[in-house]
């Protein structure tokens, strides 16, 4: 959905969408990135979840990821448990501290570590029984349906939205920082927003830095 921006000074501050999944490596750059935006240009960013669950649903996969993806539900759906009890705002602080700790820190995906995560965002560990229940699936699924709605079915986690533009990524390795993270999105919201405009790809030749 797009806001009306709001008057700080003399700026008007934008809000940005983004969706994620806690589990995604390159989303994980691209939510640091996007922080790094916020210091440097009028930006707000909004937190909202998808799923990598959802989108690889009835794809053939090989073992080892489809293991990775089955893994992925638990820390989404403690994401959604929390946005359900205290709101949106709680997403940003929790998405944080499972990201530091699954990318950062290299911890195991596990119960123990959400349990962790939660304590870091100041909220009640009894959130982490969400992520072996279905309760919030719907409300998940209905979350990462906003977000393929915008950019079509044939993309992957991180979508961004600003102003009505939508778009998968910016994928990008290591995360920019500073005035060059801003150059960035001045690049990506120009070529977003461009009548027309589709895809802009090659082919990735590093893996992940989260420095």
């Amino acid at each position: 959905m797009t806001q009306s921006p709001e008057q700080t000074g003399d700026q008007e501050t934008i809000h940005a969408d983004m969706w994620f999944d806690p589990a995604c490596p390159w989303a994980w750059i691209t939510s640091r990135w996007l922080l790094e935006v916020e210091q440097v240009r009028p930006v707000r960013v909004r937190w909202r979840v998808m799923s990598l669950g959802v989108l690889n649903e009835g794809s053939d996969l090989p073992q080892e990821y489809r293991d990775s993806i089955d893994r992925s539900w638990g820390a989404v759906r403690v994401c959604v448990a929390a946005e359900q009890r205290f709101g949106p705002d709680v997403l940003g602080d929790l998405y944080t501290a499972l990201g530091t700790r699954f990318h950062n820190n290299g911890e195991p995906r596990t119960a123990d570590t959400v349990r962790a995560a939660l304590a870091d965002a100041g909220l009640p560990a009894d959130l982490a029984d969400a992520a072996d229940s279905t309760e919030y699936d719907e409300a998940l699924r209905a979350s990462h349906g906003e977000a393929m709605k915008l950019v079509g079915e044939d993309v992957g986690t991180p979508v961004v939205q600003v102003e009505g533009v939508s778009f998968f990524g910016p994928v990008v390795t290591p995360i920019p920082r500073g005035e060059d993270a801003g150059k960035l999105w001045d690049g990506v919201r120009l070529v977003a927003g461009t009548d027309g405009f589709f895809e802009l790809k090659r082919t990735r030749t590093r893996n992940p830095v989260f420095d």
